[in-house]
């Protein structure tokens, strides 16, 4: 079992200079602690996400560390133009010296791609144009493509990634066939889904996937506050979930309409009802995770441990007690 974060990077009442400092100090400790991973969302114009250029962000990360690998989850590809995208990869990765992670993605907010002057129902064919074009981009000396938006010939490719052939690619899925979709391209997956309704998705993905699957993470993410107690630890969750929920339901809210996957549960409370998160001290969690990890066959917990106006001193005594007391504790577990 290996560990990883995921971030929304999403708003909370701090003044931002204050706030992106925050978030990377933070950064600085999953790094210390040993996680695998950091995964950072990317949208647009909404508080749910303020690393609305991942790369830019991504790029103080790599600064800020020296193991943690770390990458979006996911680029938007239809929101780049593919060369520029493929420049930027390869300089995040030298950069890091290897420790990029590619996640890749169209977007589900039809809201989002529509202020970039995008189209919701053509982005699934950009999505799949760019993609091809920013593999072969980052595996030859020259690009040369032809497609449906998209010509290039003979552009020479100066920067190349530092990882053969190139970065790891992830991918999010929410169904078994995003899952088997992740495994022929070669993708790590990533799902938020309730860690029962993990279980055919992770074996679905498995048995898609080529001889090197074992090489690869299926991974889960939930919500996690660790404390002293577990109330204390539930009282700081409810807290910064309200926030976090007013954020992901912005654009939806503003546009009259309510979120392509469903309504959030309302409270931290029915969150962890419904397999989501868990808050609490460090064995109520253990025992909560150990469950989840044997229920949902995965092999990479990803932990979303700050979100909407949860206090920093807080998440950051959180994760100190998730990585001291709870890591090992599940650290053998699969």
């Amino acid at each position: 079992m290996e560990f990883g974060v995921f971030d929304h990077v999403d708003r909370s009442k701090m003044a931002l200079a204050d706030y992106f400092d925050a978030r990377l100090r933070l950064v600085e400790a999953y790094d210390r602690y040993g996680f695998y991973g950091y995964h950072v969302a990317e949208h647009h114009a909404t508080p749910l996400g303020l690393a609305s250029s991942p790369g830019l962000y991504l790029a103080a990360v790599a600064q800020r560390t020296r193991q943690l690998r770390f990458g979006p989850l996911v680029y938007l590809l239809p929101f780049y133009h593919p060369l520029r995208l493929v420049e930027e990869i390869c300089m995040l990765d030298q950069m890091s010296r290897g420790r990029l992670q590619i996640g890749v993605g169209r977007g589900i907010s039809p809201f989002e791609a529509r202020y970039y002057g995008l189209v919701p129902e053509q982005t699934r064919a950009q999505y799949d144009e760019i993609l091809d074009i920013m593999l072969k981009g980052m595996t030859q000396k020259t690009l040369t493509h032809e497609g449906p938006a998209y010509r290039f010939t003979d552009v020479p490719m100066a920067i190349e990634p530092f990882q053969t052939p190139y970065p790891p690619l992830w991918m999010g899925v929410q169904s078994v066939g995003s899952a088997e979709t992740a495994a022929q391209r070669g993708a790590n997956i990533v799902s938020l889904l309730p860690p029962k309704a993990m279980k055919p998705i992770a074996d679905a993905y498995r048995a898609a996937a080529s001889a090197d699957a074992a090489a690869r993470k299926v991974g889960l993410g939930q919500f996690i506050v660790v404390a002293e107690s577990d109330l204390a630890a539930r009282d700081a969750a409810e807290e910064g979930f309200t926030t976090w929920r007013m954020s992901f339901n912005y654009l939806y809210r503003l546009h009259g309409t309510g979120p392509m996957l469903g309504e959030q549960p309302e409270t931290f409370a029915d969150m962890i009802k419904t397999g989501r998160g868990i808050a609490g001290t460090p064995a109520t969690v253990t025992a909560w995770l150990q469950e989840a990890i044997a229920v949902s066959s995965i092999d990479y917990l990803v932990g979303q441990f700050v979100f909407g106006d949860l206090d920093m001193a807080i998440a950051q005594r959180s994760i100190d007690l998730f990585a001291r007391e709870v890591m090992p504790a599940l650290a053998n577990k699969k």
